[in-house]
């Protein structure tokens, strides 16, 4: 039991780095991809090809792929970068959609007494799309915490290796991995009532705007 629970530290320090990197750089994506031109359509093109190629291939890529470029990482950072590219695609069409949700003639209104399209974006946009954001945002939390599973063929240190490496050494792969589930949902419950208060608060916050 030590051994996995060292292994389940592993994964939630796996999943809290990739998911910083992911909604890093979610955001600078979803603007870019709102934006005419080139910058639009690369961000596009960036968001297409990580929804489209499996983060069992990406890891591929990372951990293998660039040992012949003399870049040779550590299986749990290749992880971590790894399922933070995949992520970022993810979470810039969820901050996409929250910010093309906030009513245009708020923008209008916002520019016509001189606000800066930064100030808007900061003071006006975010704080407005937030709400809209943050339950998808905890969905893809409670899934990637799962995904980091998929970790363990290149060898990361995380929870689901360990469990394979004991089942193998003790031939107990019932027992093991029976164990292992349990222990991914005991770390996902938290996680699941959070997203569930954040929609309820959601919720709340769009009837208000209605009412208003």
């Amino acid at each position: 039991m030590p051994q996995l629970l060292q292994a389940a530290l592993s994964t939630l320090q796996m999943t809290g780095l990739a998911f910083l990197i992911a909604a890093g750089l979610g955001l600078p994506l979803a603007l870019l991809r709102m934006a005419p031109g080139l910058p639009g359509l690369l961000a596009l093109g960036y968001i297409e090809v990580m929804r489209g190629v499996p983060q069992l291939a990406l890891l591929f890529l990372i951990y293998f792929g660039l040992v012949p470029l003399g870049i040779a990482l550590h299986a749990f950072d290749a992880a971590v970068i790894g399922l933070g590219l995949s992520g970022s695609a993810y979470l810039a069409e969820i901050y996409r959609a929250g910010v093309q949700a906030v009513d245009p003639g708020q923008l209008e209104a916002a520019q016509m007494i001189g606000m800066r399209r930064r100030a808007v974006l900061r003071h006006v946009v975010l704080p407005q799309a937030w709400p809209a954001v943050l339950p998808p945002m905890g969905n893809y939390l409670v899934a990637l915490l799962k995904d980091t599973s998929i970790a363990s063929i290149i060898s990361a240190p995380e929870l689901m290796l360990r469990a394979r490496d004991l089942s193998s050494e003790y031939f107990l792969p019932m027992d093991y991995y029976l164990l292992v589930g349990g222990m991914y949902l005991v770390m996902a419950w938290p996680l699941m009532q959070g997203v569930r208060i954040l929609e309820r608060r959601a919720a709340r916050g769009r009837l208000q705007g209605e009412a208003r």
